[in-house]
């Protein structure tokens, strides 16, 4: 742990808070990721070292972008027979050539546990009494961090910069116009089986699979592809599956191995979205770092290596060859 600590604080100074790529036209920037569209019916999706929590960008931690686009990459691999995705190539350790699809406005969301710190969590309604949640029935008599009954589906509306995703019901989202029942219809079982398969895999590598978003995008030729990301610790709850049991009978939260333990870290300090929120210091980003990185190597079985390169020079370097070609064009 001692080397790897040395290496994540080497990372606070090979951070890429943004991707600047002349030539590739202006890019579509998110909280984490940035997609430069590219004439030939691609996109590249730059995956940047920012770090949000309550809809804000905190920061940047070491290596994390290198983490994220490497274990979707894996993901994506590992689960294409299964359900399609955006997955073409990829060129950089930061860096993706994905298929061009239009997401859908909606963020859907699976849960196997009663758990979360925000506002809009399963947890935080099932604690002031509520007993249903998107349209799911809960039953009473359950505690914190518990499983529920089945994972259940949650979709989530995309909120715009700055305010917060509401959860909400399918009767909802389809009165809202959102999505059609035709694309819940094909969404819901390609979710579920994907989730199914991350929890077989996480329990196999000593991991729960807690909860994950998944974000859906349409091809130009119609079909429905996952995209984005799939089971990162920005995107997904993993707790240590040997720890679970124990720290639930004593009333303790489980080890979180994601992004739920520097919200923790935020809500202990007063922070939950609103006004200024806490600097993350070095040792908060490496220990945050820290966990991104455990997961990335339990999952796929194999050291975390970074690209200790300056990140936006070797960036611009792997993606030269779509500087100034006729494949590179500007974000619609």
């Amino acid at each position: 742990m001692t080397v790897r600590r040395e290496l994540l604080a080497r990372g606070l100074g090979l951070t890429l808070e943004t991707a600047d790529l002349p030539g590739l036209g202006t890019p579509q920037r998110g909280k984490v990721r940035e997609g430069y569209r590219l004439t030939d019916g691609t996109r590249l999706l730059v995956t940047t070292d920012r770090v949000s929590a309550f809809d804000r960008v905190l920061g940047t931690l070491p290596f994390k972008g290198q983490v994220l686009n490497g274990l979707s990459a894996w993901w994506f691999r590992q689960t294409a027979s299964l359900v399609p995705n955006h997955l073409i190539d990829v060129p950089d350790p930061q860096a993706m050539r994905v298929i061009d699809c239009t997401p859908l406005p909606v963020e859907f969301v699976v849960r196997a546990y009663l758990t979360g710190v925000t506002s809009t969590s399963i947890w935080t309604h099932y604690a002031r009494g509520e007993r249903e949640f998107c349209g799911h029935r809960l039953p009473d008599g359950l505690r914190k961090n518990e499983p529920l009954p089945r994972p259940i589906l949650t979709p989530s509306t995309k909120a715009s910069h700055g305010a917060h995703d509401v959860s909400v019901s399918r009767e909802r989202l389809l009165a809202a116009g959102a999505v059609t029942s035709d694309e819940l219809d094909q969404v819901e079982p390609m979710v579920l089986a994907l989730f199914e398969q991350g929890r077989r895999v996480c329990a196999e590598r000593g991991l729960l699979l807690v909860d994950t978003k998944y974000e859906i995008g349409r091809t130009t030729d119609g079909r429905l592809v996952v995209i984005d990301e799939v089971h990162t610790p920005d995107s997904s709850r993993f707790w240590r599956a040997s720890t679970y049991e124990d720290r639930l009978r004593a009333g303790l939260e489980p080890e979180s191995l994601d992004k739920e333990w520097l919200r923790r870290w935020l809500v202990e300090r007063g922070y939950r979205g609103e006004g200024e929120p806490p600097r993350l210091n070095d040792e908060v980003r490496i220990e945050a770092a820290g966990r991104y990185v455990e997961v990335f190597e339990a999952l796929t079985g194999r050291p975390f290596e970074p690209d200790l390169e300056p990140p936006l020079e070797r960036l611009r370097r792997n993606v030269a060859s779509l500087v100034g070609s006729d494949r590179a064009g500007p974000v619609a």
